[in-house]
């Protein structure tokens, strides 16, 4: 399932703040390819460096970093659909606030699990799941608009939000349960599970004044 868009509602302001975020992302990406490897090492978040306290600003890098192109295109086509809605929800500079914690939160999530691995983590998809954790508690009737794969079947079709992002929270708690630590799978799915739960616990503490009393 491939998330396009809230067809339920349309944001009220530009969402300048996620067109911002996916801009960084490929300028970023675009200065991986140009530098190479030794770019990634240095700015990657290894979950054992941060776990012994050195290089803690990679934390905050590894989030605007992605390992192929169907990373970040992936990647921000989730943020794309569910995050003007959210901005919109928060205002700018809480939503910016909201996304930069939920990839802290994404972050600690990964290290506790794994503190001694030295797998260079890195991805926008922890604090994209915050995002996810949060429309899903504050929009979880908005039908998505989704495209469907199934085997060689492709169709768009219309997905409740509570639906849809369950299904892929679900599927993340199941991969982290059931298979290998991220040094055999190349994806660090508890990162997915601590960025979401953050989203859902803490977005309507981000939420707008009038947004909530016009709920």
């Amino acid at each position: 399932m491939i998330p396009l868009t809230d067809v339920s509602r349309r944001p009220t302001s530009f969402p300048i703040v996620t067109l911002t975020l996916i801009v960084i992302n490929f300028v970023v990406f675009i200065v991986e390819l140009t530098n190479g490897d030794a770019f990634v090492l240095k700015w990657a978040m290894i979950p054992a460096h941060v776990a012994s306290g050195q290089d803690l600003v990679t934390i905050l890098t590894a989030m605007f970093m992605h390992a192929s192109w169907s990373h970040i295109l992936g990647n921000m086509v989730f943020l794309w659909a569910f995050g003007p809605e959210i901005e919109d929800a928060m205002g700018p500079a809480r939503y910016a606030i909201f996304y930069v914690l939920g990839g802290f939160a994404a972050a600690a999530a990964q290290v506790a699990f794994a503190p001694h691995s030295t797998v260079p983590n890195l991805g926008a998809s922890g604090a994209i799941a915050a995002v996810m954790g949060a429309f899903l508690v504050t929009f979880p009737r908005d039908n998505i608009r989704t495209i469907l794969v199934i085997f060689v079947f492709i169709r768009v079709t219309y997905i409740p939000a509570l639906i849809l992002i369950g299904f892929w929270f679900l599927l993340q708690l199941w991969n982290a349960g059931s298979i290998a630590p991220q040094e055999s799978t190349g994806v660090a799915y508890l990162a997915h599970v601590g960025g979401f739960l953050f989203g859902a616990v803490f977005a309507r503490l981000f939420e707008r004044g009038s947004r909530i009393a016009g709920r």
